[in-house]
């Protein structure tokens, strides 16, 4: 997510956080280097000229130059400033109470990943509390609807569908009437799409958002197309009045053009982006967090909610308490491994941890052998995981020949488990081991 600009400007960052002493030159160069790196990073020429001339404005004052850490009052500079053109601050969806049916606009180009937003959104909404309604108004791309009824039915969220319809304002009354009906509070509309931007889209859209009234009219946009995503955003906020954007793949954007440049060229907020490919792959967009990870400082907020909403609190403390009596199993170690496993992938974990960034490689990391371990333990049953003792050489070599390895590595994997289990009883019980450890981290 955003590797490139990250790599850039964490290095440019690192270099003159500890400077004791910075002189007007300092700080110029290092805006210069921040600028080609945005420059690279496809961002908005006017958008980079902002920057430029805001930063600079404020890092040459005397109250940077002649501060006890000038280093670090350009770091929160640059900091602010890339807060500032992300959106300031995150913005929620302005949604009505549970008595009034509330509609939500999905609007996008083909291929920008609005239907599968328009799901991950119900989902969201859904485990909120709210009632939504998905509605299949894209009548114009082949199959469409039967994708929407099928992510529908994967997040148990109905979808209202006219079968061969081909007039999406019918479909939408239609749909509002459901709505209604069923006391559903929200309505969200995935609407059709073109290949590009022309008037009969646009047109239609107009005609679907005067007969729905949306609160929210949100456009569903590409980060990785970069700067055609800012046009695209500008175009359809002049006809539509957007209340939003929805970044989508933007966990697959190593550049970070269109976060970057799209609040101040559209004039709509980030909400929401699109983290992966699953359903729950939705995260609310905080410019705050963005600008720290872009700048290599982590997002520890981000990180404890992903572990707030993967490990149970109850079960926690269950799990404490077999780490202190030793009963800690390979079942309690594989479910610890699959849960940190739902909150991203290594490398967006790494990402959120405070000055890790560009300081481990991720390939150095063993992620390979860690399957292989998923796939050991996989292959034993329930009462090899809860009892490892009962494991004899026999057992080990089903457990090999099921997981696709090796006896020696069944091995391995047992004597490391042992270790693992000793360790965790002595830091329990031990606050002097604990401190010991810590240190050597």
């Amino acid at each position: 997510m955003l590797d490139t600009i990250s790599n850039q400007l964490s290095d440019i960052i690192r270099k003159v956080s500890g400077q004791n002493r910075i002189t007007e030159k300092n700080i110029r160069d290092t805006v210069e280097e921040i600028k080609i790196a945005l420059l690279e990073a496809d961002v908005n020429l006017r958008v980079v000229r902002r920057f430029v001339s805001r930063t600079i404005q404020e890092a040459t004052g005397e109250s940077v130059l002649r501060s006890v850490s000038p280093g670090q009052q350009l770091v929160k500079i640059v900091h602010d400033k890339l807060v500032e053109f992300l959106g300031d601050s995150r913005q929620d969806l302005q949604l009505q109470g549970p008595d009034v049916v509330s509609v939500i606009l999905l609007a996008g180009l083909q291929g920008s990943g609005k239907t599968t937003t328009a799901a991950k959104l119900a989902r969201r909404l859904k485990a909120e509390g709210r009632r939504p309604l998905l509605v299949a108004a894209d009548l114009v791309r082949p199959a469409a609807v039967d994708q929407l009824q099928l992510l529908g039915a994967q997040i148990g969220v109905p979808v209202f569908a006219v079968q061969g319809g081909t007039d999406p304002r019918a479909v939408v009354k239609g749909a509002l009437k459901e709505a209604k009906k069923n006391q559903y509070d929200t309505v969200i509309l995935d609407t059709a799409g073109r290949m590009q931007v022309d008037d009969s889209l646009m047109d239609e859209i107009e005609s679907v958002a005067k007969i729905a009234k949306p609160l929210e009219r949100i456009l569903v946009a590409d980060a990785m197309t970069g700067q055609n995503a800012v046009d695209v955003a500008k175009t359809f906020h002049e006809r539509l009045a957007l209340t939003g954007i929805i970044l989508s793949k933007f966990d697959s954007d190593t550049r970070g053009g269109a976060a970057l440049s799209i609040k101040t060229i559209a004039g709509t907020p980030i909400k929401f982006i699109g983290t992966g490919e699953k359903l729950d792959d939705l995260e609310p967009f905080y410019p705050e967090r963005i600008a720290s990870r872009i700048l290599g400082m982590g997002d520890v907020v981000t990180l404890v909610e992903k572990a707030q909403a993967t490990i149970d609190e109850d079960e926690a403390l269950l799990l404490q308490k077999k780490m202190q009596s030793a009963t800690f199993t390979l079942q309690d170690y594989l479910d610890q491994f699959q849960r940190v496993r739902k909150m991203g992938s290594v490398e967006s974990i790494m990402e959120m941890i405070p000055g890790l960034k560009g300081q481990v490689n991720p390939d150095d990391l063993d992620t390979a052998g860690m399957k292989r371990e998923e796939a050991i333990i996989l292959s034993m049953t329930l009462q090899e995981r809860q009892n490892h003792r009962i494991i004899g050489s026999s057992r080990r070599t089903r457990i090999a020949r099921g997981s696709g390895t090796s006896v020696f590595e069944v091995n391995q994997l047992l004597k490391r488990f042992d270790k693992t289990r000793t360790m965790m009883k002595k830091m329990t019980k031990n606050k002097r081991y604990q401190e010991k450890l810590m240190r050597r981290m």
